[in-house]
């Protein structure tokens, strides 16, 4: 298996990529969803949600918590998610520079 060489890109690179790679998949692209749809959220509601086992839903959770896209707090037996807006933030900023660089390209691109 090769080796990223994760230090020749910049930290901006390594935690933009870091966080596309945390919402790779579509059941974390869902579970993010379901957050921005209500306030905060019990592990129960999105098993409930998504109608996958509670061990992957589990997994999916660890997921985005390790990359900073959602963070929890315990509440008595259960965790609360809820969406970290720095994380966010984090990708506003680099569609935005997208987004503005094909908006300024528009008229030269082929």
């Amino acid at each position: 298996m090769g080796i990223t060489k994760t230090e020749i890109f910049t930290k901006q690179q390594n935690e933009t990529a870091l966080l596309m790679k945390a919402l790779g998949h579509p059941a974390r692209i869902a579970i993010v969803e379901y957050l921005l749809s209500v306030n905060a959220c019990i592990c129960g509601d999105i098993v409930n949600e998504l109608a996958l086992a509670q061990p992957t839903v589990s997994q999916h959770l660890k997921e985005l918590k390790n990359a900073g896209i959602i963070k929890g707090n315990i509440s008595g037996n259960a965790i609360c998610y809820c969406i970290d807006e720095t994380a966010i933030d984090t990708l506003r900023v680099y569609f935005g520079g997208i987004s503005d660089n094909l908006e300024k390209k528009k008229k030269m691109c082929c």
